[in-house]
């Protein structure tokens, strides 16, 4: 009999919903006829991805074990594995950008987060807490300070090519100037990693995030109203940049910044709660989101988890499921018929899972098998090594 993993319902759910929320963004309108911005983007735009990030987190804890975290050889073993794991990543991420598809590609920027938080995974939470808050506010900072001195990269995001031909702007767009700059969305992966340290099956835990999470978010909402709109943030932007016209602003704050900010001219900038900014504000503002949507997925998922069943199948191959979705972006497929493109997206992505599991008798879908498998075979290699000098 094929050997079946232990999933938590909840979690699994929660990266559901952030792969649905993320193919939501890149495929369904921003605007609506009448110029507004739709549900949609003023629900997911920046916080899916955030939330995507933030559960990789919780994963690499999960992969270390979790509230009993590995020591010694065994988790020396597991840093091999999930360094692997990163450089497949990366591979997958470079190789994917070759199709330019019409949205950002978060893993290449996922695997250089991987190897930056390998030194991280036997330190205590309270450490790797603090970490993710210095990439918040520090990481945050630096992209915003230097972003427009760092060499431009020729085309969305990093490829196979690019790293070739520009080595210097592909480091550059992977730290600071591209769509996921790791030296902002690490604190996202930090923080995952920390929560991942708590036991996930305990109701307070579920709480505390949701209220914790929560409670975040509607400060930082607060802290930015109050400093834009209310304390005259707005205005102090524009007579401090520039060039900057109010429309051009007011477009900042609806659709994010161009990459970075251009030219901080006044600290107002970084108050504000723009998608996709990278601002300190912007940034604790999406991860409050996450921890409270982990909170509530974990609660509900011991409580209604059948229900979730369908989000937690999804949830179960994110990795495949979202490298198809790139791919099918790539096509050109459906383009002008946006709500027929995302309802096929979805419910292909849920028969698939469907049949995978029930031909194959997997619970992980081919790439997670695949990335399994080499993290599995670098743990054995060091285990190898480890004994044959011993």
């Amino acid at each position: 009999m094929p050997r079946r993993s232990r999933r938590i319902v909840g979690l699994d759910a929660a990266r559901g919903l952030a792969l649905i929320g993320m193919i939501a963004i890149h495929v369904l309108p921003e605007v609506t006829e009448t110029g507004e911005t739709t549900l949609i983007w003023d629900l997911g735009s920046g916080i899916s991805a955030a939330l995507f990030t933030f559960l990789a987190g919780v994963s690499l804890a999960l992969m270390t074990g979790g509230n009993k975290p590995a020591t010694g050889e065994a988790l020396a073993a597991k840093r091999v594995g999930i360094a692997v794991r990163a450089v497949v990543l990366i591979v997958i991420g470079l190789m994917l950008a070759i199709l330019n598809p019409p949205a950002g590609i978060i893993l290449t920027y996922y695997g250089v987060m991987f190897l930056m938080a390998i030194p991280l995974l036997g330190a205590p939470a309270p450490m790797i807490a603090t970490v993710a808050g210095v990439f918040a506010l520090a990481g945050s900072l630096f992209i915003h300070l230097v972003g427009n001195a760092m060499p431009n990269l020729d085309g969305y995001d990093p490829s196979l090519g690019s790293l070739v031909a520009e080595p210097d702007a592909t480091i550059a767009a992977l730290l600071v100037t591209g769509t996921y700059p790791v030296l902002a969305w690490s604190a996202f992966l930090c923080a995952g990693l920390t929560v991942g340290r708590f036991n996930l099956t305990l109701r307070d835990t579920h709480l505390r995030l949701m209220v914790v999470g929560l409670t975040m978010a509607l400060v930082t909402w607060l802290v930015s109203w109050l400093s834009i709109e209310v304390l005259g943030g707005f205005d102090r932007v524009l007579a401090t940049t520039p060039g900057l016209t109010e429309d051009e602003l007011v477009r900042s704050l609806t659709w994010g910044l161009e990459f970075t900010t251009p030219d901080i001219t006044s600290g107002w900038w970084l108050l504000m709660l723009s998608p996709y900014s990278e601002t300190p504000v912007e940034v604790l503002n999406a991860l409050g989101w996450a921890l409270a949507c982990l909170g509530a997925m974990l609660w509900l998922g011991q409580r209604i988890g059948t229900w979730l069943r369908p989000l937690a199948l999804v949830g179960s191959m994110t990795l495949t499921l979202y490298v198809v979705h790139l791919i099918f972006l790539a096509t050109g497929l459906l383009q002008e018929s946006p709500y027929i493109s995302f309802w096929l997206q979805v419910g292909l992505a849920l028969l698939f899972v469907v049949l995978w599991r029930n031909v194959t008798e997997r619970s992980q879908g081919p790439l997670e098998w695949m990335t399994t498998t080499a993290s599995s075979a670098g743990q054995r290699w060091y285990r190898s090594r480890k004994s044959g000098r011993s």
